[in-house]
């Protein structure tokens, strides 16, 4: 019940998980998690990350400004615990699925949506989310036998998301007029 996508091209996964958690959001699952929502800036500054926190209308900045000749890593660790730690209370209040936008470097390093990830799964709460090609090694040895790797196709991996769903969920959803596609996060 972990399901990924490893989508090549800046910010294909972003924007493919957020798409997504949409639907998702517009058929009314209860969801915990974040997708991360790029604004770009100036062409000599890089873009801000935001996390869009899926339990409401929260934004969690997480990225820093290093100046314009940085070459650092930008993540704002802070942030990312910070929007962590709303998920969490997100989770324990009956969400149905966990969607995090990326198993990154804090994730393999055991910080950032990890813990989360593996509450999740313990409890039966399925879990989506997007990794880079040059993380997957570390997230397949993390993941075990858990992970299946989904299309790069919204329709596919929604409906992957709802075949998780418990059977009543399910039921109720078949039987909803809520249409597929809906309003932006």
């Amino acid at each position: 019940m972990l399901g990924y996508v490893a989508s090549e091209g800046r910010g294909a996964g972003d924007l493919l998980i957020q798409a997504v958690a949409e639907r998702l959001r517009a058929q009314a699952i209860p969801l915990a998690g974040a997708v991360q929502v790029n604004e770009e800036r100036d062409p000599d500054r890089k873009c801000d990350m935001d996390l869009h926190l899926l339990s409401g209308q929260n934004i969690v900045r997480i990225s820093q400004d290093l100046g314009t000749l940085s070459r650092g890593c930008r993540l704002d660790p802070a942030g990312l615990e910070r929007a962590v730690g709303i998920v969490s209370h997100a989770l324990d209040a009956g969400a149905q699925m966990l969607v995090v936008n990326k198993y990154g470097k804090q994730e393999i390093d055991g910080r950032g949506f990890r813990p989360l990830i593996g509450e999740a799964l313990a409890r039966g709460i399925p879990v989506l989310t997007a990794v880079n090609a040059s993380n997957i090694d570390a997230f397949l040895t993390f993941a075990e036998d858990l992970a299946e790797r989904l299309p790069d196709d919204v329709d596919a991996i929604v409906e992957w998301c709802l075949r998780q769903l418990p059977a009543d969920e399910r039921r109720v959803l078949a039987g909803s007029a809520i249409p597929p596609h809906s309003t932006k996060l």
